[in-house]
């Protein structure tokens, strides 16, 4: 974590204090049902910080002389529970009696896991128990002819942030859903002004000039008096005005000075659209075609410009060795500046994705690439798988379902924060 993402941490944990915020894990949340996973439940409904285990290291649930030992499986193999059955402290066989495994998700999501029984004296459901491991839990069993039940929460990769706090933090949201992932090329550039937009400023007749009415940066119209020169044939003055509309670049006349037909006086260029001339290297050339989409960067201050690929030149730059692509942009606020060095992106496909989010959506969370979403205030960890990437978005092939509410900025303050509530757990 940098120290921008640090002091961003650091001050959402003051809101959360101010405003009387209390992490899950705080309030008896979190925990896990083996080893790592969930507290004790002992009886009807519990939650105990430290729960009571089992000789197989699995939560030990306990009601009136029954009791089943609870676990999820994941030693080398996907998770699903498993569970031993007890009477009065001592083992029975997995054919005494039967354990059901109901779960709420976040988001009121309900799953059932249903045990049987395997020849080493335990149950175990064939359903895989999907991350997080972040649930409501009942638990049903039959043993030997008497129904028990337990109740209890297990919560992992999961934290509540008060709507105010969220908003103050800069924590924002948006419904996942589908989008377009491009093969894009990143190149650097150079602003030029276009041909024929430039005009070369000279006396028609020789003589020393009488008068200066422009400077370099002037924007001047066509027609417009630039000089007064007084020519050596009539001795008589004459004006001297620019053919096109635009801004003077050069100055090289003065008061005093001798102007002739062979020296510019002013130089003067229709700056209102500029070429692009973008540096293209090595097999990258081959993909780039006229027609593509190409977003440019302004390195001054990160302003940017949409405008398209016009043409590829057939020569090679003498320098640098690399090809040339040329696009033009508009520059009617004159902000852009011939001669300054640009970046661009060059589009060369794109691709429809069922769902995407943005690259500031993603975390890394244990060994997971990872999102949070959110429900009401409520905030959770998805492990996803991810597909193709470009600059700013990219594929989700799995672990999300269409509309849910993803935390696409300040992700890394959610994630902080379960941190800082121990909920994270590390199987």
């Amino acid at each position: 974590m940098n120290l921008r993402e640090l002091s961003a941490a650091c001050a959402l944990t003051l809101l959360l204090a101010a405003c009387g915020g209390k992490p899950d894990a705080e309030a008896g949340h979190g925990g896990d049902e083996s080893g790592a996973h969930g507290p004790d439940a002992g009886g009807e409904h519990a939650a105990a910080e430290d729960p009571t285990k089992g000789a197989h290291g699995g939560r030990l649930l306990e009601q009136g002389g029954y009791a089943v030992e609870l676990a999820i499986a994941e030693d080398g193999t996907p998770p699903r529970y498993q569970a031993w059955l007890y009477r009065d402290g001592k083992p029975l066989p997995a054919s005494a009696g039967t354990v059901e495994v109901r779960l709420k998700r976040l988001g009121n999501i309900a799953e059932h896991h249903l045990l049987k029984p395997l020849d080493d004296g335990s149950l175990m459901a064939s359903s895989i128990v999907g991350e997080p491991h972040s649930f409501d839990v009942e638990v049903v069993a039959t043993i030997q002819g008497k129904t028990v039940r337990w109740a209890y929460d297990s919560y992992e990769g999961r934290t509540t942030i008060d709507p105010k706090v969220a908003q103050e933090s800069g924590i924002r949201v948006a419904p996942v859903g589908p989008g377009v992932i491009a093969d894009e090329h990143e190149v650097q550039g150079l602003l030029t002004p276009m041909e024929g937009r430039v005009a070369q400023v000279a006396a028609r007749f020789p003589g020393p000039v009488r008068r200066v009415a422009a400077n370099v940066g002037d924007r001047v119209r066509a027609g417009q008096v630039l000089a007064v020169v007084e020519s050596n044939i009539s001795l008589t003055n004459y004006s001297v005005t620019s053919p096109i509309s635009g801004v003077v670049l050069a100055r090289n006349a003065a008061v005093g000075t001798v102007a002739s037909e062979s020296s510019p006086l002013f130089e003067v260029a229709d700056l209102s659209s500029l070429w692009v001339d973008l540096h293209v290297f090595g097999s990258d050339a081959q993909h780039i075609t006229a027609g593509v989409p190409v977003t440019v960067t302004r390195l001054s201050d990160g302003a940017t410009a949409e405008t398209t690929l016009e043409r590829v030149l057939p020569g090679t730059a003498t320098a640098s060795q690399s090809t040339v692509a040329r696009a033009t942009i508009n520059n009617h606020d004159g902000l852009w500046r011939p001669g300054s060095a640009v970046k661009a992106r060059i589009t060369v496909a794109q691709q429809q994705a069922a769902m995407v989010v943005p690259l500031t959506a993603l975390q890394t969370f244990r060994d997971w690439e990872a999102v949070f979403i959110r429900v009401g205030d409520t905030y959770e960890v998805r492990p996803v798988e991810l597909g193709k990437r470009d600059a700013q978005r990219v594929e989700v092939l799995s672990g999300l379902k269409g509309g849910d509410q993803v935390v696409v900025e300040q992700s890394y303050l959610v994630k902080a924060d379960i941190e800082k509530s121990g909920a994270s757990h590390d199987h």
